[in-house]
């Protein structure tokens, strides 16, 4: 069975169940995935229930849900599509990438195998895209960056933005404005003590930031290494 033969009910939730765990060592489980999803937990618990008969997860009452190979293969090609259509959106069609999300999630489900390959081959075989985000090859290979919250990031540290999350376009337009982008780079500030803000100032920009712990989180970023002299 291909990805295209799966529904979109059953392609969302293979995508949400692998896109949970991409960033976070907690397990996946049903509330997880129906705060993920904006749907009700009975839905989600039903949802599971399907999946499993297929084959595609492995889940027991109370347990944390997770993708048995078949599954993780069908989710891996999600992600790929999803992916691969945020990042033509934006290079291609001239979306911002806080724009990109919820189109993509309409076209991943209508768009073939072979066009998703020739968006691949057009845009030079990417490997991530706008937010970041590895982009699955055509095998399922994923090539994790090795990165950490921002909110992790001591006082003194410099920085490379190598991800941002994209689950809020508000904030996505936020960080833009004031240059938090991928491949930005930031120099952590000391913060007020008990404040949960991070201070941080992009390379190039005088003003400093202040992060709440939200948005610390959904930073994601790896040291940059001191120049040699």
């Amino acid at each position: 069975m291909s990805v295209s033969e799966l529904s979109p009910s059953a392609q969302n939730y293979l995508k949400v169940i692998w896109s949970l765990s991409e960033w976070s060592d907690e397990p996946v489980t049903p509330t997880g995935i129906a705060a993920r999803s904006g749907v009700r937990l009975s839905t989600v618990s039903d949802a599971v229930r399907k999946l499993a008969e297929q084959g595609l997860v492995e889940h027991s009452p109370y347990k944390a849900v997770a993708l048995t190979p078949a599954g993780e293969r069908h989710a891996l090609a999600m992600v790929r599509r999803h992916r691969l259509i945020e990042t033509f959106l934006v290079q291609v069609l001239g979306y911002t990438w806080d724009e990109v999300h919820d189109e993509a999630e309409q076209l991943e489900h209508a768009v073939s195998d072979l066009m998703v390959d020739r968006i691949d081959a057009l845009l030079g075989r990417p490997t991530r895209d706008p937010h970041g985000d590895p982009i699955p090859s055509a095998a399922g290979v994923v090539e994790q960056p090795e990165a950490t919250a921002l909110a992790t990031a001591a006082p003194g540290e410099r920085v490379r933005v190598v991800r941002v999350a994209d689950h809020d376009p508000a904030m996505l337009q936020y960080f833009h404005e004031r240059g938090v982008v991928v491949d930005a780079v930031l120099l952590v500030a000391e913060s007020a003590p008990f404040s949960e803000v991070t201070q941080v100032r992009v390379d190039g920009r005088d003003e400093p930031i202040g992060l709440g712990r939200q948005a610390a989180q959904s930073v994601w970023v790896c040291p940059v290494e001191p120049a040699a002299s």
